[in-house]
């Protein structure tokens, strides 16, 4: 029998800052036509000088302690999807764990790119399953603007910074905040990771003192195969976890693909023959935030009213690896 998996709160921050397609048009060749009509997006959040991963995880973890009617010291796990942790070592979680005032806990950094939230919420409910009075934070962030090079316009234009936050638990009422998580499926192949990649700095290409920063440093992407591989592998695996569980299209009351894309929004969401006015998009505001990018709409989804009580939701994620996965989330 598996064990009750419930996300008692939700949270989610971004920075102040905007970068809008009109700032843009002053830092490259391209218009914000261009932009809004083969991508959707209008504007991203960018860090600041001093905002940082675990500064953001923090903000939207403290909202999401709020919502769910929890103290930090309640927490008994810390999980943190990014790509782009504070610093190799420590892990994101721990330092987390130090911002939140809270030692002795489970804490590390789970990396899946943009599909790092279901990753880690998966996590969640295997940990919940093995310790059911477990109290599990699964952040979510990335400032993806620190792997962008923004002389590259098929890149910038894409991508923005932002952190989501969710408190799981295994036990106990859900509030009318929370959701109960019925199934998370996740998937991957290794075989064409060339195409969204991101290898500056690591063991496989490393870096010597003095050496100067290489292209191989930022966000690299082949966006056609891309697109192709996005819409057919989230495409399928929501269609696998709505079979899995008996749920048909019909049943389903919001959808939240991963908001990398308004093209791949609307082509997975016709392949699912869900009607648009129950899909859920803010990439027009954020871009593609990476691994937040699902947890931050479920959570501005839930406190704008898109997604009401009883709502059965279902998530879509794909990202570099490349990764994949999907959720069902009864609200």
């Amino acid at each position: 029998m598996k064990t009750s998996c419930l996300i008692r709160g939700l949270g989610h921050c971004v920075p102040e800052t905007r970068l809008t397609n009109a700032d843009l048009e002053r830092m490259v060749d391209t218009t914000d036509e261009w932009i809004t009509t083969r991508t959707g997006v209008k504007e991203r959040r960018i860090a600041a000088k001093g905002e940082t991963t675990v500064s953001l995880s923090h903000q939207a973890a403290l909202k999401a302690l709020e919502n769910a009617g929890m103290q930090a010291e309640e927490l008994t796990h810390i999980l943190v999807a990014t790509f782009t942790p504070d610093a190799y070592i420590p892990s994101s979680a721990c330092m987390l764990s130090d911002r939140l005032g809270i030692a002795g806990r489970v804490c590390m950094d789970i990396s899946a790119a943009c599909s790092g939230f279901l990753y880690a919420l998966e996590t969640a409910r295997a940990f919940v399953c093995l310790h059911p009075e477990a109290r599990i934070l699964v952040a979510a962030t990335d400032i993806v603007s620190s792997r962008i090079d923004y002389t590259d316009r098929s890149i910038c234009i894409l991508f923005g910074d932002g952190a989501g936050a969710a408190i799981v638990t295994g036990s106990g009422a859900a509030p009318a905040a929370g959701g109960r998580v019925l199934d998370v499926l996740v998937s991957s192949n290794g075989g064409v990771n060339g195409l969204l990649t991101v290898k500056g700095g690591g063991s496989g290409t490393p870096y010597k003192p003095g050496e100067t920063i290489r292209r191989d440093f930022f966000v690299e992407m082949n966006g056609r195969e891309v697109f192709k591989y996005a819409v057919r592998n989230m495409t399928a695996i929501c269609k696998t976890v709505l079979e899995k569980n008996g749920v048909s299209k019909e049943q389903v009351d919001v959808f939240i693909p991963h908001q990398a894309n308004l093209r791949i929004i609307d082509a997975v969401g016709e392949r699912m023959e869900v009607p648009p006015h129950k899909i859920f998009t803010n990439l027009q505001k954020y871009g593609n935030t990476s691994a937040a990018s699902v947890i931050i709409a479920m959570s501005e989804a839930r406190a704008e009213g898109f997604i009401k009580d009883g709502d059965l939701v279902l998530l879509g994620t794909f990202g570099g690896g490349f990764t994949w996965g999907s959720a069902l989330v009864q609200f």
